[in-house]
């Protein structure tokens, strides 16, 4: 019997080579082949543990390329897509949005359209030995659009996203759904809170702070700093995916959330604190933090309740906010000593 083929797009970012590196080390019998176009996002250095595993191949190129993805399900034979992929940074989708409807909503049309196609040969039948090859979507709290004082993201709260990547999002969540609906494909779903730790982009917000504190500049918050976020540690996010995409009901979507919400301010003098007491500067870092111009539309509150993996799957987060930021913080530190 073969082994498993599993095509993972986007794997040089953030989440997606956290994710490699752990499902190749808890599933040694699969192939995983890594489809990311090494955008701004992208860094292969975040996949030096597996780089030379005889299980892990890297391909180049761009999911809005419908012939390459074609020409990979030819060669490889996927037997499952968990689909990364897509342009995220907020800031960067109130400039430039086109980018976002590009990658996020045509890139994702593209990758889920060929696999039904290689998987099933009419509405409601797959081919013979593709009964159980399943398409994972990742996607964000941020289709939710911005909570109140008080409540959670639920898996059936309405969409109500408020910037062009959420937007963008959104729209790729409902052509998943559609498929899953209209042609039966086997897919699951999950929105994640915000993630944090190991290999994140230098421009989120928590590499910036430990950075601009190290380097003795301005550390920036936008606003007044009381956007609350949901934070979940990359890790607890990689096992979470793992178990929604071997175990997870078809159709369903699942919620993965850190129970941790915190707002910029707290995160800023929580990092500025720790890094006081393990590399101390000549005067407090918190003494480096300023506040500038709030981003247009910025939604005030996420949180994600993340009952349905809990009590569904047996999903929980390993680490609070208070453990993983010192993983990420011993981390960065390296990163930016080495």
């Amino acid at each position: 019997m073969k082994n498993k083929t599993i095509l993972v797009t986007g794997g040089a970012g953030f989440i997606g080579s956290n994710f490699i590196s752990y499902y190749l080390n808890e599933n040694p019998n699969v192939n995983l082949v890594n489809l990311d176009n090494l955008t701004y996002a992208g860094d292969l250095s975040n996949l030096y543990e597996v780089e030379n595993n005889s299980n892990y191949t890297f391909v180049k190129g761009d999911i809005c390329d419908r012939g390459l993805i074609e020409q990979l399900f030819n060669k490889h034979q996927f037997d499952g897509v968990i689909h990364f992929a897509a342009e995220s940074h907020v800031d960067n989708s109130i400039t430039n949005p086109g980018a976002f409807i590009d990658t996020n909503i045509t890139g994702t049309f593209n990758l889920i359209d060929v696999a039904k196609s290689y998987w099933m040969s009419a509405p409601f039948q797959f081919k013979k030995g593709k009964e159980n090859n399943r398409f994972h979507h990742i996607s964000t709290d941020e289709v939710y659009g911005s909570l109140g004082d008080t409540g959670l993201f639920k898996e059936d709260t309405p969409y109500a996203p408020n910037s062009p990547y959420s937007a963008s999002k959104a729209a790729s969540d409902f052509i998943v759904r559609s498929y899953f609906h209209t042609y039966g494909l086997n897919v699951v779903t999950t929105n994640c809170s915000n993630n944090y730790g190991p290999k994140q982009h230098n421009e989120k917000l928590i590499p910036t702070i430990i950075r601009k504190a190290l380097s003795g500049e301005n550390i920036p918050i936008y606003g007044d700093g009381k956007n609350i976020r949901d934070w979940l540690y990359v890790l607890d996010h990689c096992k979470g995916i793992a178990l929604v995409f071997t175990q997870g009901k078809s159709g369903e979507t699942y919620n993965i959330g850190g129970r941790n919400e915190r707002n910029n301010l707290t995160i800023v003098d929580t990092i500025c604190s720790i890094l006081d007491n393990i590399k101390p500067a000549n005067k407090s870092y918190k003494e480096q933090i300023t506040f500038v111009k709030d981003r247009p539309g910025h939604d005030l509150r996420y949180a994600i309740d993340a009952t349905k993996i809990e009590n569904d799957l047996g999903w929980k987060a390993d680490e609070n906010f208070e453990s993983g930021i010192r993983k990420t913080i011993d981390w960065y530190l390296k990163k930016y000593n080495s």
